[in-house]
């Protein structure tokens, strides 16, 4: 086995690499992504290496982006789009949720579109307006995607590769506040796709997290240690679909959880996990399952982030209400 130290950035990019070695018919394309190698260099040296028509500068337009993207795909390539930021998504939604999810269902399964629309997503990084955002709910909501998140280095590499050998088309949540975070990368590892994971045991209380908020979470879950609380954090890693078979064994083990994430509350992602948990471990459940998100507001200016982004403190707050309930 192959194991070495990256940061999720260099990961990413190593298995982008790996998937153009591995499938002529793989292509990069989107704003920036070739002879600057994006605005996070996550695919630096790839036009170099590979040369400028598989990985392919295009213009400012993201509806065009995926609409070429669309057409390349029938006849038979296998797309790998770059979207700057999650802010800018919005003009290519059309395109993303009228063609790209329901083609194979139009055409009765004849026809496949094995697309990755890759989108760093959520703050913490003093960005602008429209450069945090967390839009996850829209794709999630929405027949015919799949949607994913990484959130370490590890699964960033492993990911990518197995969501663009996917036929289906896959939205790729990258968190990109953990882009310069590093850790262990097994090049052979392999774990699927479309699987929550366990990633910190414990026996109090179920703390659930995806992208971003897994760290905090881990960080959240150390912190209450040194209190004596053992939590236990699920990486959920899919979110749609959401794989939830080792969520319910260890709520049914903890009889509390907390869901977490950036976005707001309001019909996010928490709001279906928790009726879902509900549903399916009610008799175990010592406490309502909780969210901890972000507000219901659109995204804030820079310098006042760290106050609407959940944090360790509102993490172990909601630990604590469950046990008070």
């Amino acid at each position: 086995m192959a194991t070495e130290t990256l940061s999720m950035g260099k990961a990413l990019n190593a298995g982008l690499r790996r998937a153009l070695d591995d499938d002529p018919k793989v292509v990069i394309m989107g704003e920036d992504v070739g002879k600057l190698g994006g605005v996070f260099r996550i695919t630096d040296g790839l036009q170099k290496d590979f040369g400028g028509d598989r990985v392919i500068d295009t213009p400012l337009a993201e509806s065009g982006i995926i609409g070429t993207a669309v057409g390349l795909a029938i006849r038979g390539y296998r797309p790998v789009c770059e979207i700057q930021f999650d802010g800018f998504v919005y003009p290519a939604y059309d395109q993303i949720v009228s063609q790209v999810a329901k083609m194979h269902y139009r055409s009765r399964g004849k026809l496949s579109l094995p697309i990755v629309i890759r989108i760093p997503f959520g703050g913490g990084i003093g960005a602008v307006e429209h450069h945090s955002e967390s839009p996850e709910a829209y794709f999630a909501h929405t027949a015919g995607l799949k949607v994913v998140s990484c959130s370490s280095p590890q699964d960033a590499y492993t990911m990518i590769r197995q969501s663009i050998a996917s036929d289906d088309p896959i939205v790729f949540l990258e968190p990109k506040r953990r882009y310069w975070e590093k850790g262990p990368v097994d090049t052979e590892a392999d774990h699927p796709l479309h699987a929550s994971r366990v990633v910190r045991p414990g026996t109090d209380a179920t703390i659930l997290a995806y992208g971003p908020m897994v760290r905090t979470a881990l960080d959240a879950a150390a912190a209450a240690a040194e209190d004596g609380r053992d939590l236990e954090v699920v990486d959920l890693r899919t979110l749609s679909p959401l794989d939830l078979a080792a969520v319910y064994d260890s709520v049914r083990r903890t009889g509390r959880c907390v869901v977490v994430h950036e976005a707001p509350s309001n019909v996010g992602l928490g709001a279906e996990i928790a009726a879902r948990v509900t549903e399916k471990c009610f008799y175990s459940l010592e406490a309502p399952v909780l969210r901890v998100a972000g507000f219901d507001t659109p995204y804030p200016a820079s310098r006042v982030e760290e106050d609407y982004l959940p944090d360790l403190d509102r993490v172990l707050d909601a630990v604590d209400r469950t046990f008070g309930w």
